[in-house]
């Protein structure tokens, strides 16, 4: 069927789908209604069955029970109310609606009749939507027909690809198959089945193919037309047998028997081979074995190694299908002698004899040593050739790792040059020689230029420079003939090497090499048997954090900063190139950091604060990750080293400078502090009322009571330079306490019946110094008789009929004499104060307080003077009245009875 009449099939469907819908709506309205069940409209189509991914048309016809038209109806998928775009009204009694059919489509499709404000809307029918999908073309189709034991079996099976969207409505898949005189079906699964004919069908021609139906439809796969033949499959040949043979050691017999009966079919047959643990496989080319045969022979093997083989057969024409692979066999070829040099290497070794090294010889068996190696013969220089036997246990030619034999150790001379050969033998013979030259220390070719790696699809990869070399007179060729890669790995110190061809500049490393461990890669360039210089780099496989953070301690803290030294983290522990360090330091909650280059391993931390706790770790870092330290604490100084013996020295410097500066001071000062200390006390002997009485004698007679009675005292405010009297004190009470005292003294070299300790006037709250003490005043008293003391030329003779009591007055001083008293030659030598009960002052009126101003002022301020006058404190005591016998009869005063020159010196008195 071509297009055109499909898409004519469409048309015409639609005409009689459209055409039955108007017949189902005549027959509706036509129809009676029954008097027991009122409906109101019906749908049409009833419970349709319906595609995803098309459009469905449904129609609603309302009946005249239904009381309403065209315009009061809705449609609904379940709740969701279709809009009113989709709606197509036919007539008054009659709208549709068209949707489109998803898998998220509800199943219920309802028509309901517009309600009134108060009654909900009025289903008026619905019908229940079946969905799915019309069945998929099967594609993909195959059929084989396989061996049962001697003979091919009758069963055909075949395989296809169905659809693949899922399977909502239920699907049945069938399998056909036609040969000219009949025609075979049968039940199949989704994508498998088979159909038995009986006997197979050879050489027939046969058709097959499959039909999958559902309800919405029915397709059918391509019809696979095939010859029989071209669906055999038969069994692996079986009792595949390898032999080896001693003369040929590079070739294996196989041999193998037929699976099946040539009458049946014709086959051909398909070898490989592998190494035992490879799994490269190689195939021996169909043509060799295209003919029908039961053995063949394998060529151009390895000596001494193991092989496994695998055999499968086809028909002889190319038809139908390879059978598997047979079971493995496997066989070893036989040994031969080797044919490839040993791989002789050498690692200088530094000696602690001077000016010379120790060479370790080492090699690793034959390329194609075609055998197990027995032994070594090596020969050193223009020495004899030794063997060197190898165990077992050192050497397995056989297995896939060439493992290091190490051969001698020789001490060597920095300035000795030596040829070293060897051969490798085995059961069969000798390999051809390998020879290293070692040249003198200063003779050693140069290095490659440069040197460099890098990682790519998880191999480590070297690049480098040639040397840059030029024709000189050197013992060696100046050509490179190859190059030596080798690494050693720093964990461990195991060592590998390989050889690259002259022309390489970059090579992938062989060895099986670890991760996150590093190794020391050396390039050596080789001039024909002479080792040149290395040049050597470190390199890692790949990286990552290292295992483990640096040791940290504080090497030293002071008050301001603090020292950090850290250890290097091992080389197996680094697992890749550290790219910096980072110092961490916790104090308060903050934290700082600090990041410094890979070659540092010390730190001084500086701006920190005295006296606090610190929290510090390293942090060492690669390019893949970081690790830190563990945590480390300590506190900063108080005060900085030194100081507190800086503080310590200063304190006893100043002291000891103190001290001096004290001692000076006392020393220079020492009579001003001996007189403050020990105050002089006037000395008697010297004092001018000695001189009053030169012929008084030395001892004083205790004047008796009466006399003592008439003792009146003189008291000078020295500041105030006014005398008070008993009336002057009635006028200072709250002063009494200060100015007077209870008890009398006195101060001139001894004891007086009347002197008594007293304050001074500095203890006055008022008008005094309070840095005077009783040491600035001077007391003075005086014991004056009438006519006369002691030698003392008394005063005139009063008239007769007056009577006069002797007075006693005295000095009482803890400062030295006035100059007046020292000189009385001078003029101040008349001033004198008397008392007001018995005289006046010389010069002076009448003894009041004006008596003292001429007194000199300066001289008593330089003396520290102070004249007080003493009165007795008792209140029975009773002042002597001043008489009028003092004065003269004009009334004016006369002469101061007081004043007698003494004659004889100074009396004691009592």
């Amino acid at each position: 069927m071509n297009p055109t009449s499909k898409d004519m099939k469409g048309i015409m469907d639609k005409s009689s789908y459209r055409l039955l819908q108007l017949l189902s709506l005549a027959w509706l309205a036509c129809r009676p209604t029954s008097s027991s069940i009122t409906t109101y409209g019906t749908i049409i189509p009833q419970s349709p069955l319906v595609e995803i991914g098309k459009e469905f048309t449904a129609t609603c016809v309302l009946y005249k029970a239904a009381k309403a038209t065209a315009e009061d109806i809705y449609w609904k998928l379940k709740n969701v109310t279709v809009p009113k775009e989709q709606y197509t009204k036919i007539n008054d009694s009659a709208v549709s609606v068209t949707i489109t059919i998803t898998n998220e489509t509800a199943n219920w499709l309802l028509c309901e009749k517009k309600g009134s404000p108060l009654n909900r809307n009025q289903v008026i029918h619905g019908i229940l939507l079946t969905k799915g999908y019309p069945p998929e073309k099967p594609v993909n189709l195959s059929c084989m027909a396989v061996q049962s034991d001697q003979k091919i079996s009758s069963n055909v099976t075949c395989t296809w690809q169905p659809g693949t969207r899922d399977e909502i409505l239920k699907t049945t898949y069938t399998l056909f198959g036609s040969l000219i005189v009949s025609n075979k079906s049968r039940k199949a699964h989704r994508s498998s089945g088979y159909i038995d004919f009986g006997t197979f069908p050879s050489f027939m021609q046969l058709a097959m193919w499959v039909e999958v139906e559902n309800k919405l439809g029915k397709v059918r796969s391509d019809i696979l037309d095939i010859y029989a033949a071209d669906l055999v499959k038969t069994n692996p040949p079986s009792d595949v047998n390898i032999l080896s043979e001693n003369n040929f050691s590079r070739t294996l017999l196989v041999s193998w028997k037929h699976p099946i009966h040539v009458t049946y079919v014709t086959l051909k047959y398909n070898i490989r081979f592998c190494t035992v643990g490879s799994g490269d496989w190689t195939e021996v080319p169909p043509n060799d074995t295209e003919s029908y045969k039961e053995s063949f022979r394998l060529q151009y093997l390895k000596p001494d190694t193991e092989y496994v083989v695998q055999v499968r057969c086809i028909h002889h024409m190319g038809y139908g299908y390879w059978s598997d692979w047979s079971a493995n066999s496997t066989a070893r070829t036989p040994e031969d002698k080797p044919t490839s040099k040993p791989d002789l290497w050498r690692v200088i070794i530094p000696s602690q004899v001077k000016s010379e090294r120790r060479v370790q010889v080492m090699c690793k068996d034959p390329v194609e040593s075609n055998g197990r190696i027995q032994g070594y013969s090596i020969k050193i220089q223009d020495g004899n050739w030794e063997t060197v036997a190898v165990n077992d246990s050192d050497l397995d030619s056989r297995s896939q790792e060439r493992k290091i034999i190490p051969l001698y150790q020789i001490p060597w001379s920095d300035k000795r040059r030596g040829l070293i050969e060897l051969k490798a033998w085995n059961s069969v013979g000798e390999s051809p020689q390998a020879s290293l030259v070692i040249p003198k220390l200063t003779q050693e070719p140069p290095s490659v230029e440069w040197l460099s790696w890098f990682t790519q699809q998880g191999r480590l990869w070297v690049k480098w420079q040639p040397p840059n070399v030029t024709a000189t007179g050197e013992p060696y060729r100046s050509e490179v003939t190859e190059y030596i890669l080798e690494w050693v790995s720093v964990s461990d110190g195991a060592m590998d090497w390989q050889r690259e061809r002259r022309h390489t500049r970059t090579a992938a490393i062989k060895g099986n090499l670890q991760k996150f461990n590093r190794y020391n890669i050396s390039v050596y360039p080789m001039y024909s048997g002479w080792t040149g210089k290395p040049l050597t780099i470190a390199a890692f496989l790949e990286q990552g954090a290292p295992l483990e953070g640096p040791s940290v301690k504080v090497r030293r803290t002071g008050k301001n900063d603090a020292e950090l030294e850290w250890m290097e983290i091992p080389l197996d522990k680094q697992r890749g190139f550290i790219t910096n360090y980072t110092i961490f330091f916790i104090t308060g909650g903050k934290e700082h950091s600090i990041v410094v280059s890979t070659d540092t391993y010390s730190y001084t931390v500086k701006r920190m604060a005295s006296n606090s706790k610190y929290v510090v770790r390293v942090m060492a870092s690669t390019v893949q990750g970081s690790t830190n330290s563990s945590d480390l604490s300590f506190n900063t100084l108080m005060y900085a080293p030194g100081q507190i013996e800086a503080i310590v020295v200063s304190v006893c410097i100043s002291f000891l400078f103190s001290v001096v500066l004290t001692m000076l001071c006392c020393i220079y000062k020492m009579d001003s502090i001996k007189k403050k200390i020990w105050p002089p006390v006037p000395d008697p002997s010297n004092s001018t009322i000695a001189k009053w009485s030169p012929d008084f004698t030395s001892k004083a007679d205790t004047p008796n009571e009466s006399v003592l009675g008439d003792v009146s005292i003189v008291e000078v405010d020295v500041f105030d330079r006014k005398s008070l009297c008993e009336e002057d004190k009635a006028g200072l009470p709250l002063k009494k306490d200060k100015y007077l005292s209870e008890e009398h003294s006195s101060g001139i070299g001894g004891s007086s019946c009347l002197s008594s300790p007293h304050q001074s006037v500095s203890d006055s709250d008022e008008g005094g110094d309070e840095g005077q003490t009783t040491a600035s005043t001077v007391q003075y008293s005086s014991v004056v008789a009438s006519c006369g003391y002691k030698g003392q030329t008394p005063c005139p003779l009063p008239q007769s009929g007056s009577s006069q009591t002797p007075s006693f007055t005295r000095s009482e001083s803890t400062q030295p004499l006035l100059d007046s008293e020292e000189h009385p030659e001078g003029p101040e030598s008349q001033r004198y104060l008397r008392n007001p009960y018995f005289g006046r002052l010389p010069g002076g009126n009448n003894g009041d307080s004006g008596d003292l101003e001429d007194l000199n002022q300066m001289e008593m301020k330089k003396q520290g003077l102070a004249l007080r006058r003493f009165c007795p404190l008792e209140e029975d005591f009773q002042q002597t009245t001043p008489t009028e016998e003092g004065h003269s009869p004009d009334g004016q005063p006369g002469p101061d009875p007081s004043y007698m020159p003494q004659l004889s010196g100074y009396r004691p008195q009592c």
